[in-house]
């Protein structure tokens, strides 16, 4: 964190939480927390394995992740 109260501390969080919120959470029609929980997880693995960033010339975060430490 760079200093209290500083706005950009959480800004990637929230960021991802907006894409999950969007992308996921209020386009499906969950019946239960067990429902939400398996979706969530679903989505995490499309977000990092199959979904191109645009801040990461449209690679996955796995790609990047996985050719710079394996």
């Amino acid at each position: 964190m760079d200093s209290r109260g500083r706005a950009f501390n959480n800004i990637y969080i929230k960021r991802l939480w907006k894409s999950l919120k969007y992308e996921d959470i209020y386009l499906k029609d969950y019946q239960s927390v067990r429902e939400v929980i398996l979706g969530i997880e679903e989505y995490f693995n499309f977000y990092n394995f199959k979904r191109p960033h645009q801040a990461l010339n449209y690679k996955t975060p796995a790609e990047l992740y996985f050719t710079a430490y394996c």
